[in-house]
């Protein structure tokens, strides 16, 4: 027994170790390394030249391993010259130099070089895994099984195995497996892991919901709606992981640069190693110490540095806010922008209909307009139907039973209520015209079996003005009969997002120049929507090909323009725009392939905080890179005035590179 627990122990330990090794190869590495020198550096002291001879270039292997490795990796593959080669060489010819005029302390001195180089990679390793924790973070969110209801028994089955229809149990506190419909129950949810917002939501029978969600108190069924390959959080996934993987145009140009800067450092290195002699009269030890450290100081470790890091740290808050850039690209080019453009149906608007208005004829109320169009309405799949029937439930208005009912597609719907007939549409099938859905001031009498004239209909409805008012308001117009007596109207809208207005202003007053509205719809609608949110310019009817030349208009205009929609029709001038972005939740499949940021659970106002986002990483890529050439300079000038030896150059260079780095790292915060 005590054998097989030791065993285990061992076994646990072995495993635990290996994980930590890892996780933290670079720091293990950096922390022999640093015994190491430390060791070798008391041994000379005390005058053990022989170990201290051997505990110094252990150093050299253990801490300068890895960059060794890298830079001869690319030297081979690549035939370029890179930085981390360029420090190897350094410490070696400083360990050389030192062994050669039996000054032992500048073996010490290259390997301070290799173990602040090894503590440097450390940190920046450290750096860049606290972004990519808080993108793999996203990945613990999608759950490996449901809970799938067949015949009233509860069967636990792999996720990638449900299909749509299935009906699946989500229990208090657990999370949510797949994107689906609540079917029955009540709960709130903690949507902060796809939408950014910390408050639950409450959510109720006809809701979506999302996979990855948490579950509150209330126990839910849902009906999944759609495979679970295309839930909101694999999605999420797939996005983060392609980020993760493109760099942005200015990454790829300093890479540039930096490949050509190191062979300018190593052709001026050689010359400085050569010339100083007969130019100013150094002797030979002193002028290759001085190109030693030439080649530590003028390396551009910290302008390497200075972009990559905050830029995978913006692409990491903006995750955490429910904002997915698809790469470091996107995020430079969002704080560009001048221009925004939005699509109106599912972006300026829900893309659900809703009931605006109920005008009842005099002697009937609202609730009971409200209560016959429901009770028809019911048995409905039209969206209009689904909006009525909705506002009554909103209005917990009592669905009254009815009988006989039939529907006749793009007219209306007949049935009994309390043996009384109703009729709920459009108001030629309601009036009996069914050639004429215009309802002139002066129209002629307007018969049907049972229901009374135009000319008789009680106020305010025969005021044609006001029917115009709303057709005008973009506004579909519904009318309700019951036994031959016209008892109101219910007017049906897409509904204006409530957040829609307040982000166009907070886009003003971030320096935003225009924004527009592109829209197939009518002229008139997408007037009515422009005005009601601020937007300065409308283009409206216009196909998927018109979309895409007025973003080139606007392109040749401010240069940079950004683009919001959620349909297979934006898609075109999504992918024309300098930034293409897509509403996640309702967006197509073509929007969000082809969108370079998607905002998820479609929450708008997160448009103004990738905004910051952008104008944030920009700025802080501008100081990053204006530090790194003034540190630079500034060791070049110590360098050549002889006021710096190895070790501080090293902590210089070094240092300014941490501090680069951790500077980035600022973009992890938000910007509130």
């Amino acid at each position: 027994m005590t054998y097989l627990a030791i065993t285990r122990l061992k076994t646990l330990f072995n495993t635990l170790f290996q994980v930590f090794d890892r996780e933290h190869l670079d720091a293990i590495a950096a922390f022999v390394c640093a015994v190491l020198v430390l060791l070798g550096w008391i041994a000379l002291q005390l005058g053990w030249i022989g170990l201290g001879l051997l505990l110094l270039p252990a150093a050299y292997v253990i801490g300068g391993y890895e960059s060794a490795k890298q830079g001869l990796t690319t030297l081979w593959q690549e035939k370029e010259l890179d930085v981390d080669l360029l420090m190897i060489v350094a410490a070696l010819g400083a360990a050389g130099l030192g062994v050669w005029r039996r000054e032992y302390y500048l073996i010490v001195d290259g390997a301070i070089l290799i173990l602040i180089f090894a503590i440097s990679g450390a940190l920046e390793g450290y750096a860049m895994q606290r972004t990519e924790r808080d993108i793999r973070s996203l990945m613990s969110l999608s759950s490996d099984t449901a809970r799938v209801l067949h015949h009233g028994q509860e069967k636990l089955v792999d996720v990638s195995q449900l299909q749509v229809g299935d009906r699946i149990l989500v229990k208090p506190g657990e999370l949510i497996p797949t994107d689906g419909i609540i079917q029955a129950g009540y709960s709130t949810l903690n949507e902060a892991a796809i939408t950014g917002e910390s408050l639950p939501v409450e959510k109720t029978v006809g809701h979506e919901v999302f996979a990855g969600t948490l579950n509150g108190n209330g126990a839910l069924i849902l009906q999944v709606h759609q495979p679970p390959e295309s839930s909101l959080i694999q999605r999420i996934i797939q996005l983060v992981k392609q980020a993760q993987t493109e760099a942005p145009p200015s990454q790829m140009f300093i890479e540039r640069f930096e490949r050509g800067y190191a062979k300018v450092i190593v052709l001026a290195g050689i010359l400085l190693a050569i010339l100083p002699p007969f130019i100013w009269g150094w002797n030979w030890e002193t002028t290759i110490y001085r190109a030693l450290i030439f080649l530590v100081v003028a390396s551009p470790c910290a302008l390497m540095a200075a972009i990559m890091p905050t830029l995978l740290s913006g692409i990491a808050n903006g995750a955490r806010q429910g904002i997915l850039f698809k790469s470091g690209a996107q995020l430079e080019m969002m704080g560009k922008v001048r221009a925004i453009a939005f699509d109106k149906t599912g972006t300026l608007t829900t893309g659900k209909l809703a009931v605006t208005e109920i005008i009842p004829t005099t002697g009937h109320s609202v609730d009971e307009v409200l209560q016959i169009a429901a009770a028809l309405e019911a048995y409905s799949e039209h969206p209009i139907g689904q909006a009525i029937v909705a506002a009554a439930q909103q209005k917990q208005i009592a669905l009254v039973p009815a009988v006989g009912v039939y529907s006749h597609p793009g007219q209306g719907i007949i049935g009994e209520i309390y043996r009384q007939k109703a009729i709920v549409g459009n108001a030629s099938f309601v009036l009996g015209d069914k050639e004429n859905s215009e309802l002139p001031a002066n129209s002629p009498l307007l018969t049907t079996t049972q229901l009374m004239s135009w000319r008789q209909l009680p106020r305010p409805l025969l005021h044609h003005s006001l029917l115009t008012a709303l057709e005008a308001e973009g506004k579909t117009v519904i009318w309700v009969a019951r036994e031959g007596e016209i008892i109101g109207i219910v007017a049906v809208a897409d509904t204006i997002r409530p957040e829609a207005a307040e982000v166009v202003k907070r886009l003003r007053r971030l320096g935003i120049e225009e924004t527009i509205v592109l829209t197939g719809d009518n002229q008139r609608t997408a007037d009515r929507i422009a005005r009601s949110v601020g937007i300065d310019r409308v283009y409206a009817e216009l196909l998927p090909e018109d979309k895409v030349k007025v973003i080139r208009q606007l392109q040749s205009q401010y240069q940079t323009v950004a683009m919001v929609g959620d349909g297979i029709n934006d898609a075109p001038a999504l992918a024309q725009a300098s930034v293409g972005i897509a509403m996640g939740a309702t967006g197509s499949d073509v929007a969000l392939e082809t969108a370079d940021l998607v905002l998820m659970a479609d929450r708008l106002e997160k448009l103004v905080a990738a905004i910051h986002l952008g104008r944030r990483s920009q700025r802080i890529v501008k100081q990053n890179i204006t530090f790194a050439l003034s540190f630079i300079v500034l060791l070049l000038i110590a360098n050549f005035t002889g006021n710096m030896n190895m070790p501080i150059g090293v902590i210089g260079h070094e240092g300014s590179t941490v501090i680069v780095t951790l500077s980035g790292l600022r973009l992890l915060r938000n910007w509130q």
